[in-house]
């Protein structure tokens, strides 16, 4: 059952038609709503924001390609709704074909869960709550519920994961951990860091990657990074396109010796060592803008558009009833 709220916002049109063929000018606006299911990973309901396209109709024959848009760390699902209006007029000029957009709310380890499963118990004075199984949550329950409850392509080529911050990072895992599941991520300014994340990083600080009490253990930490993936993805075979965007006006750590580690440098590690990849096709961009969605924002719409191109990913006939 799913507990629902909805918004809708109007939005101003864009001019330019592209291949995948414009939505009627009356249905300018796309809806917004607020929503819950009960997870049995979390044991507790997990909450999200839905958008639904301009001249989205439940009744038609068609199934949506699907985004799932991860937020940074200590923001809420809401945070992503800055490009509602950029979603209407991509839609509606043809640029991008109609999507469902899926907002997950991620809570956990204090807003700082980083979308993994945490094995951290808890800190002995109390002071930071136990980890959550974070990844199963959206990587099983939340995908097998938004296909059971909306038209969606559930073709990997159907499904987009994207980030910013530390919905960065989790897009980036999603997409190299679960290959199955998402064939592209966008990738905006990640707290990805290699080989370990500097001192004062909320990575260690609120207890995702820690381990019984111990609020962060550099071997998880490892385990879970990206370059622990690359064996794996490889091994699974399937293609991914990515696009990496990072400001260049990023906050520069204050230690220069920690230089390494300011995310300017570490999106262009990550990205050297994911077009090496096979069956990877990376574009990575240098936005003027800093940690915010004077970045993301546009970033965001040169990324779904450069996604859309590579996926060819329209909505796609539903199959016949039996």
């Amino acid at each position: 059952m799913c507990k629902v709220k909805t918004f809708v916002a109007a939005c101003v049109l864009g001019a330019t038609v592209a291949s995948f063929g414009s939505v009627p000018a009356a249905t300018t606006a796309g809806t917004v709503s607020e929503n819950s299911f009960p997870s049995a990973s979390l044991q507790h309901d997990l909450a999200y924001m839905l958008y639904l396209p301009p001249g989205y109709d439940v009744t038609a024959a068609v199934r949506y390609p699907v985004l799932y848009l991860l937020h940074g760390r200590g923001d809420k699902m809401a945070a992503w709704t800055h490009i509602k209006a950029d979603l209407d007029v991509l839609i509606v000029s043809g640029r991008i074909p109609p999507v469902i957009a899926i907002m997950p709310d991620a809570p956990a380890s204090r807003r700082a869960g980083y979308y993994i499963d945490s094995q951290f118990t808890g800190s002995a004075d109390l002071t930071l709550p136990p980890g959550e199984p974070v990844e199963t949550a959206f990587t099983q329950d939340l995908i097998a519920h938004v296909d059971a409850n909306y038209p969606t392509r559930t073709d990997r080529a159907g499904r987009i994961v994207a980030g910013y911050s530390m919905g960065g990072y989790g897009a980036l895992r999603y997409s190299l951990a679960h290959p199955e599941l998402f064939g592209a991520a966008i990738v905006l300014s990640p707290a990805v860091y290699f080989p370990l994340p500097p001192t004062d990083s909320s990575t260690r600080e609120f207890g995702a990657f820690g381990k019984g009490a111990k609020q962060f253990d550099d071997e998880v930490y490892t385990a879970k990074n990206y370059p622990a993936l690359i064996p794996g993805f490889v091994a699974a075979g399937r293609p991914l396109v990515m696009f990496i965007a990072v400001g260049d006006d990023e906050k520069a750590l204050t230690d220069p010796a920690e230089a390494a580690h300011d995310l300017d440098y570490e999106a262009h590690t990550l990205y050297n060592k994911i077009r090496r990849i096979p069956l990877v096709t990376a574009q990575l961009r240098v936005i003027d803008g800093g940690h915010g969605w004077d970045t993301w924002r546009p970033a965001f719409v040169e990324g779904i558009e450069h996604v859309f191109g590579r996926l060819k990913a329209a909505p796609a006939p539903a199959a016949p009833r039996r």
